[in-house]
């Protein structure tokens, strides 16, 4: 259901297992359409939710793909299906659990309340209903500004987040912020000191809340690096609190699917502080292949009702994107927070490529003109990078 790094990653999986794989797109993604194991491209038919369900179902219908397996990439995806799961479910299979369960991981505000009454820490956190209660807070600077949830693309919605870090900042970048979402989903969070060697990733295959498969990961580098977008270059670890936190999340709503539950150790205090919850493939997913876990294989596996063959997840495997690893490496050398040396260590091979694969070659060799056309056109529309 999505075109980009993300999807494709969705569709080689299945692909090299000669699993049959359509793509749809929307808008200017196309990284998953080039893939060799794509077998057809559909687009999207509006940004209308009501005529995106039709168009699935009249689809499933017309080409005769009734109980195919229907995956989300996205946030708005996911969302969809899990709005529409009656009616998507009689012509699919889905791999995505309905509203009522969905719904606590998609708006972060339920999110952090779940996280509150079975005790998991997250960041200080402020709902404002209002710009008076904007004006009458007492943050603790830094803070980041971001949508609870994100149902439409803009530049707000885009970074994911702003950096704010005084009083004066944050009034003028919240009025900005209600212009392009609803003010009622806007949240004032702290901004927990550190990089990506603070932030920690459990992901899990899941049925009714059991985890049949698991890997946890590190993410050394992202853009950008005080609360990352998007990860860069990713590790996998050994990390026993991360899972403990994560899983109890995962239990009280019976979760059924992939996540991947996102956490970053506070230094100031150590604790474990929950971030995000992506309840789909998340950027990264690529990694977990070659580190044992081929999520969206075995998630296929479990919709379909077949047996899940036993995993283990490999630990110290990496991932990096080179097109947005690279930048972000430059300027950790230049600030002196990462030596040369170390950044060449940390790419040797074997690593896992986010987007070129020897046995696909296309996505990786078109990604860097793919990435400078869409800059252009941003450019050119008048939209802000980030």
């Amino acid at each position: 259901m999505d075109a980009d790094y993300r999807a494709l990653a969705v569709v080689r999986s299945l692909g090299r297992r000669g699993i049959p794989v359509w793509v749809l797109r929307h808008g200017d993604q196309l990284l998953a359409t080039l893939s060799r194991y794509n077998r057809r491209t559909l687009s999207w038919p509006s940004q209308d939710e009501e005529e995106k369900v039709n168009f699935l179902a009249n689809l499933a219908d017309r080409e005769s793909i009734r109980d195919w397996v229907l995956f989300p990439t996205g946030d708005e995806g996911a969302a969809l299906v899990a709005r529409h799961h009656k009616t998507l479910g009689e012509h699919f299979q889905l791999t995505t659990p309905p509203w009522d369960v969905l719904q606590w991981w998609y708006d972060k505000r339920l999110t952090y309340r779940l996280a509150d009454k079975i005790g998991v820490d997250h960041p200080w956190t402020l709902y404002p209903a209002n710009g008076k209660q904007v004006e009458a807070s007492e943050c603790p600077y830094p803070v980041i500004l971001k949508p609870a949830y994100s149902r439409s693309y803009n530049r707000f919605t885009a970074s994911k987040a702003w950096r704010i870090d005084n009083r004066t900042q944050l009034l003028a970048r919240y009025d900005e912020a209600k212009t392009l979402v609803d003010p009622g989903a806007l949240m004032i969070q702290e901004l927990i000191p550190g990089g990506g060697e603070s932030q920690f990733s459990y992901t899990a295959l899941c049925q009714d809340g059991r985890v049949i498969a698991s890997l946890t990961a590190r993410r050394t580098r992202q853009i950008p690096m005080d609360f990352g977008r998007a990860s860069t270059f990713v590790e996998t670890v050994d990390d026993p609190s991360t899972s403990a936190a994560a899983v109890r999340l995962i239990e009280a709503l019976r979760y059924t699917g992939v996540v991947e539950v996102e956490f970053k150790r506070d230094l100031r205090d150590g604790k474990l502080k929950l971030l995000d919850i992506n309840p789909r493939v998340w950027g990264w997913h690529s990694l977990c292949g070659p580190a044992g876990v081929d999520y969206p294989y075995l998630l296929w596996l479990l919709t379909i009702g077949e047996p899940i063959p036993a995993t283990k997840a490999a630990v110290g495997m990496r991932w990096v994107r080179m097109s947005t690893d690279a930048p972000t490496a430059i300027r950790e050398v230049l600030h002196g927070r990462l030596s040369l040396r170390e950044y060449l260590r940390s790419i040797r091979p074997p690593v896992a490529q986010a987007i070129y694969a020897s046995d696909d070659p296309v996505p990786g060799v078109l990604e860097i003109p793919l990435l400078a056309y869409l800059l252009g056109k941003r450019v050119l529309s008048g939209g802000r990078i980030a």
